[in-house]
């Protein structure tokens, strides 16, 4: 049985720029025909990420690292070995899962690894340390072959089998890709759209001058002028997770994948990404959160705003999306939902109609709600 769970988000920003091009210009989308606020779903997973780590929502061996730094990090966790020495049969380690170090010790390209993967390299190279003939430091750095032909057949399997996932909640919801090694991709349990504007936006400009607090008083005038581009905007934000594809990923973990959801439905609520918020500090959280666990397959909301939101004197901005929103879901719904399908959510503008779905009261009870409905109906 297939089972999705949505999330959609309504969420005024206060003026900001939160994510930019690469003008320096808050990043932007034209969308039935008008221009359209947007955070790309990029900005808004990082910002998830960041959110499940600040605030402890994943245990630190259920988390991923995205780096190019994996030979540092090693070096870490074998400090007590002689780190001349540690250099070469970390380049041999890797080079028997297939990953390759540049002149300056980093890997070819972003490696998103769960810490569990981390550390079984460094319990590796640590049982086999006498068996990896590793380079001295300084001398010539050997090619990917050698330094894999270099390695014992058994370490070879061992260190391929690493690259498992390791169990990492943020691998597991995001997925990852590695070119040249398709056999240790993974696909992603989570799909995020770009967060766009209820409503037609337009740019503004901020001019600013700086003081010199030193200036002297024939020194008239600033000593530093510029000007930065921000807007201000309601945002309809999407996500969807695959409760099956992630239960896959998570090695048919069930309590883990329960968790990992638990821990989602807190991390993309508290998510705001962090662009020029030491400028604007627009820490404005969601009015509106609605999960809704779908069947017969996902559906976006965000046809609801295709016919940008109009402001009026009487309502603001979030409550006619929220209006609209239900309007549109409804409308979906009788065509295309499942019986089956359920709602919740927590509604601060109380533009939602309570007969649709049940009401929670605080974040943590949603996330609760979550985890129970899928436990009751996920297989495996």
């Amino acid at each position: 049985m297939s089972l999705f769970v949505e999330f959609h988000l309504i969420q005024n920003f206060a003026p900001s720029n939160l994510n930019r091009d690469d003008t320096g210009a808050p990043k932007d989308a034209l969308f039935g025909g008008h221009r359209r606020a947007r955070v790309s779903s990029q900005c808004f997973k990082r910002a998830i990420r960041l959110a499940a780590q600040e605030h402890e929502l994943v245990a630190p061996e259920h988390r991923g690292v995205r780096t190019k730094k994996l030979k540092a990090l090693l070096l870490e966790r074998l400090a007590e070995r002689d780190p001349l020495e540690a250099e070469g049969k970390i380049e041999v380690a890797l080079a028997a899962a297939g990953l390759k170090l540049k002149d300056d010790g980093k890997t070819e390209y972003l490696l998103f690894l769960g810490e569990a993967e981390i550390a079984g390299f460094a319990n590796l190279i640590e049982q086999h340390w006498d068996e990896l003939a590793g380079a001295p430091a300084g001398g010539e750095k050997k090619g990917k072959k050698e330094a894999k032909a270099s390695a014992p057949a058994d370490v070879v399997k061992k260190a391929k089998a690493l690259l498992d996932g390791g169990k990492a909640v943020d691998v597991a919801l995001f997925g990852r890709m590695l070119a040249d090694m398709p056999e240790v991709n993974q696909d992603a349990a989570c799909q995020v759209a770009h967060a766009i504007s209820t409503h037609r936006v337009e740019r503004e400009f901020d001019y600013f001058t700086a003081v010199d607090d030193k200036g002297g008083p024939d020194e008239t005038g600033a000593g530093m002028i510029g000007q930065v581009e921000f807007n201000s905007a309601t945002l309809y934000r999407y996500a969807v997770v695959d409760a099956g594809k992630l239960l896959g990923n998570l090695q048919q973990d069930r309590e883990l994948t329960l968790s990992a959801l638990e821990a989602f439905t807190q991390a993309v609520v508290r998510a705001i990404p962090t662009g020029k918020q030491n400028t604007f500090a627009a820490h404005n959280l969601p009015s509106f959160v609605g999960v809704c666990l779908r069947h017969a397959g996902p559906l976006n909301l965000a046809n609801a705003f295709e016919k940008p939101i109009v402001p009026r004197h009487e309502a603001s901005l979030t409550s006619l999306s929220v209006g609209e929103l239900a309007r549109h879901e409804g409308k979906l719904a009788a065509v295309y939902a499942d019986a089956r399908d359920q709602w919740a959510y927590l509604d601060l503008s109380e533009a939602w109609p309570q007969q649709k779905g049940f009401a929670v009261q605080n974040l943590g009870e949603l996330a609760t709600w979550v985890r129970m409905q899928v436990a009751a109906q996920l297989e495996g």
